[in-house]
């Protein structure tokens, strides 16, 4: 049976971060808030866990979930190379809701599904979740709702929908946004692209406008938006 704990409760907190790093090391999932919308997590190098996450929610493997991680040498150690356009949009918008999607380090030992050798990672602005990717490393997080239906603003409307599948809910009141991340396809601009251009998958938390300040004439001048994906961002937004 599944916990729920207030976190904004000073005698719930150490409990419910205790319960929940406990939930991650063996397997379990986790629903804790972001910045943008509440996620439910499982480790991202354990296969078992992440096919627990993509059945709670009731998705195949051909839509991997994104990767939060504590910060960027984390995010260093999970892809094949951080190009410099990159590491702007690091500086202007991590922690945030920028999702960035780049090839993957391919000595990494993860399934996270049909990935197609990229991966979606994400530094989320919120002291709850920053704290326990702290202690548990990258996690695998999706939206926490079932496929199909609304992204939670609170941790009641996601219990409802994944229910016992997910072991500790984390409730941290309503988010304060409520707007999935933006999606960005950068694996262009690694290797020996003829024209390397970034490419909006989804528009969310980070408008064009200030991608185009830090990208200019990188920003591709017509993005997809409706519908499009990156190879492993699914059609759910990712927290």
């Amino acid at each position: 049976m599944s916990s729920l704990f207030d976190t904004r409760d000073e005698a719930q907190l150490l409990p419910a971060m205790r319960q929940a790093r406990q939930a991650i090391g063996r397997g379990d999932l986790v629903v804790l808030p972001t910045d943008t919308v509440y996620g439910v997590a499982a480790d991202a190098f354990n296969a078992r866990a992440v096919q627990a996450l993509l059945d709670a929610k009731g998705r195949g493997r051909q839509s991997p979930p994104p990767v939060l991680v504590a910060g960027v040498t984390t995010l260093r150690a999970l892809v094949a190379e951080v190009p410099e356009p990159v590491e702007r949009l690091v500086e202007a918008f991590w922690p945030g809701g920028l999702t960035i999607v780049l090839p993957a380090q391919p000595s990494l030992s993860w399934d996270l599904g049909e990935t197609r050798g990229t991966v979606a990672v994400r530094m989320p602005d919120h002291r709850l979740a920053l704290e326990l990717l702290e202690d548990t490393g990258p996690l695998a997080v999706s939206s926490a709702n079932l496929t199909g239906q609304a992204a939670a603003v609170r941790a009641i409307d996601a219990r409802d929908m994944l229910g016992d599948s997910v072991a500790v809910y984390l409730d941290g009141g309503p988010s304060s946004r409520g707007i999935a991340s933006t999606i960005i396809d950068a694996t262009s601009l690694v290797g020996a692209a003829e024209e390397p251009l970034v490419r909006v998958l989804r528009e969310g938390a980070i408008d064009l406008s200030a991608l185009r300040g830090v990208l200019g004439d990188l920003l591709e001048p017509d993005p997809e938006r409706t519908g499009a994906r990156a190879p492993s961002v699914a059609e759910d937004p990712p927290a």
